[in-house]
């Protein structure tokens, strides 16, 4: 994914968010890491329910101007679209319509919390378990940005896109890497579940192991895909040699996904357990 980056009528906040959230328990039990790995950084989420995000780990994104993908929710700092609930954080895509203070009217809301100035790191393992939403136009997303952003600009950044989804693909999620030269699908790989099942139904384990000169990606304990500079196109430039900043969203439609249709059940939740970060022993 290239990403460069009131008539609501709610219920009351814990009513709606005890409708919504479940626990995060799940049948996807997976090892912990190997013990070679140190673990430096973590958001467990487990405030008391209808706590905002931590402050000291994350910034709420804000704004409906597409986000480079002709997206079509606005993305807010409300409690309603991300908060902590049941030992998760919850991000929900709401079907309303807002008008933010920059004036765009969107008819979609949803949150996208980024890590930036908060922080970053150069390599290690980055790992996030998550319950996805369902539905036609969604596309939740679990990925990482150069911190380099605002100096060098999208894409001399790099991107990480460590788990991607869009509704219309219930069994396959995506792992890519975007940079200068490669900003299509040539560095990506789908990944399907072993019973070819639905990635909504459950939680499951996504991550990265990142060292000089090699991208690992997994879901659960399964290794499916593997870069390294090899692979660029002739004239690319690998820019994952410096540290980048993690961000979690749930977009509502864009030219990848598609637009909501009939089918689309809104509200939809994705539930994170927590986001963990390591480094490699020794290093």
């Amino acid at each position: 994914m290239s990403r460069w980056t009131l008539a609501f009528k709610a219920l009351p906040l814990l009513t709606l968010l005890s409708l919504l959230s479940c626990g995060g328990g799940g049948s996807s039990s997976v090892p912990p890491p190997p013990g070679t790995w140190t673990q430096v950084w973590s958001d467990e989420f487990a405030a008391a329910d209808g706590t905002p995000v931590d402050p000291t780990k994350w910034t709420a994104e804000t704004g409906g101007n597409g986000w480079g993908n002709n997206e079509l929710e606005y993305y807010t700092a409300r409690t309603v679209n991300a908060v902590q609930q049941g030992g998760n954080l919850n991000i929900f895509a709401l079907k309303e319509t807002y008008t933010g203070p920059d004036g765009v009217t969107r008819n979609y809301t949803s949150a996208r919390l980024k890590t930036e100035n908060l922080f970053s790191q150069a390599y290690g393992r980055f790992e996030a378990r998550i319950n996805i939403p369902a539905g036609q136009g969604m596309w939740p997303a679990f990925w990482m940005l150069g911190n380099n952003i605002g100096s060098v600009g999208w894409p001399a950044c790099g991107e990480l896109d460590i788990m991607e989804n869009i509704g219309k693909e219930p069994t396959i999620v995506h792992g890519s890497m975007h940079g200068t030269g490669f900003t299509g699908a040539s560095l990506g790989s789908p990944y399907s579940l072993p019973s070819n099942a639905n990635f909504a139904d459950d939680f499951h384990l996504y991550a990265v192991e990142w060292e000089p000169g090699v991208v690992r990606f997994y879901v659960d304990s399964a290794l499916y895909e593997t870069h390294t500079p090899a692979d660029l196109p002739v004239g690319a430039v690998w820019p994952f040699d410096h540290p980048f900043f993690i961000i979690l969203n749930v977009a509502v439609g864009g030219d990848w996904p598609g637009s909501p249709d009939g089918t689309t059940v809104f509200p939809q939740t994705m539930l994170v357990d927590y986001v963990r970060v390591y480094k490699k022993t020794g290093t």
